[in-house]
């Protein structure tokens, strides 16, 4: 987690969807699972917070579509842009990470379900790599 006494804020492109987090965030890791390809058109690069210290300024066309049995991706109706995905059980969120509006604070730790990724992609980091989702830590 990063910068823990820091206010972060972001959102969509359209500005229909505002957040700020008032907590730690996880560092950034690069998600190549085929949901997340399809989603975004590429692989997902995503921090996560608490779900407490996550809170909405605007959410007016913030939509939610469960994508498979244990999670949904929360995004802009208006823009299209993919912001959020939250498993169904936990107590963390995952934010897209080009949504938070810079200075970030966060760096990236890791890629995971390598295994997954598209067959056009180069890896050109040296950053861990995990053919599933990889250690624990990784998920909150």
């Amino acid at each position: 987690m990063t910068r823990k006494d820091a206010l972060r804020t972001g959102g969509c492109l359209c500005g229909g969807v505002r957040y700020e987090v008032s907590g730690e965030m996880r560092p950034v890791v690069y998600c190549h699972c085929s949901q997340c390809r399809k989603t975004s058109g590429h692989f997902v690069a995503a921090s996560a917070c608490s779900i407490d210290d996550l809170k909405m300024i605007a959410e007016a066309s913030l939509r939610w579509f469960k994508s498979s049995s244990h999670a949904e991706r929360g995004f802009c109706e208006n823009c299209g842009g993919n912001l959020f995905w939250r498993p169904l059980d936990g107590r963390h969120i995952s934010i897209m990470a080009g949504t938070i509006d810079s200075p970030t604070g966060v760096k990236a730790i890791a890629h995971i379900y390598t295994g997954d990724a598209s067959d056009y992609h180069v890896f050109a980091d040296d950053l861990p790599q995990y053919a599933d989702r990889g250690p624990a830590d990784l998920e909150t």
